[in-house]
């Protein structure tokens, strides 16, 4: 069960030159307000529109595993409300959310997210919440998070207190139906703006961290990844660490694995990498599968998805993962 930000991606190829000139932070997440987003959008080639978020395409990836997904977040009444709206439940994910007011109506537009490719397959991204900003405790589904074994959380609504305390109480109601929360850390810019209390959250509220290299070591203000590997497994029960191209690393109450990437013909685009990780890894927890194994399916997982365009995945997850949960 996934709560977070309600968007559609629209991603462009463009030049190294194109990230300079606009002056965006290139491999990261900005927030970008309405004229921002109209100007870079006029300034962007053509591009290709495809729902996204974080949380939602890590619901998409355990869907195409064949795992039950919900999610709840935030769209307008309008055009890119409604392909969001259609996108997630034709991939097989529980979405109820009742759509906002529109424009016209005094509310937001639905979110996007302007997310910029460069050659080197590096994604900036740009994004206005719009309508997902406005995320409340009033749009929880709270049947909906209890039924859920783990409740997953982007660290991406802490940037809007509405978001913030429906984060808390969808936490509060997940540990009080005997579940467990997940949390991803998002972005090092996420994590630099909000790290004491991502620090307060991990240790009292979060029982499986989701993060990379530069967001761990932000957190920790470490320049070593090995410290701060020290320094998270005393803070929550599971953390799952990615390390780009060097794979991952799973650490438990007392097991450590580290995961191999899983091949890649091509990268194409890094966007969505993260996101499908924490799928297959969720996938394999909530089946009963060791840290190893969800570990295994997560970088499987991260590798389809970079191989196109796009955060969510072409290909059959269940059928990729076969070969490895068969064995």
């Amino acid at each position: 069960m996934g709560i977070g930000n309600a968007l559609v991606d629209v991603l462009s190829h463009e030049s190294d030159d194109f990230v300079e000139e606009h002056g965006l932070a290139r491999g990261a997440m900005m927030l970008i307000d309405a004229e921002r987003a109209e100007k870079l959008y006029a300034a962007m080639g053509p591009g290709t529109e495809i729902s996204g978020g974080s949380a939602a395409n890590s619901m998409v990836g355990i869907a195409s595993f064949g795992g039950t997904a919900g999610f709840i977040g935030r769209v307008s009444d309008d055009q890119l409300g409604g392909v969001f709206g259609h996108d997630i439940r034709a991939a097989g994910v529980e979405f109820t959310s009742t759509a906002a007011a529109t424009v016209a109506e005094g509310g937001a537009p639905t979110g996007r997210c302007l997310i910029i490719v460069t050659p080197d397959a590096q994604r900036t991204l740009n994004t206005f919440l719009g309508a997902s900003a406005q995320l409340g405790p009033d749009d929880l589904d709270h049947d909906l998070v209890a039924r859920a074994q783990v409740l997953f959380l982007e660290g991406y609504l802490w940037d809007e207190a509405d978001a913030k305390e429906a984060f808390r109480r969808a936490a509060r109601g997940a540990h009080d139906a005997g579940n467990r929360v997940a949390f991803t850390l998002s972005d090092g810019f996420c994590v630099e703006r909000h790290r004491d209390e991502f620090l307060d959250l991990i240790e009292h509220d979060v029982d499986i961290l989701f993060a990379n290299e530069v967001e761990i070591t932000s957190l920790y203000q470490v320049d070593d990844f090995e410290a701060a590997l020290q320094n998270v497994q005393h803070h929550c029960e599971i953390a799952a660490l990615t390390r780009s191209e060097k794979g991952a690393v799973i650490l438990g109450r007392d097991e450590v694995h580290v995961i191999d990437a899983h091949p890649v013909a091509r990268i194409v685009d890094t966007t969505g990498a993260g996101d499908l990780f924490a799928a297959g890894f969720l996938y394999g927890f909530t089946h009963g599968y060791d840290l190893g194994i969800a570990g295994r399916l997560g970088t499987m997982a991260a590798a389809e998805v970079i191989s196109h365009l796009g955060a969510r995945p072409e290909t059959s997850l269940r059928e990729l993962a076969r070969p490895l949960l068969d064995d």
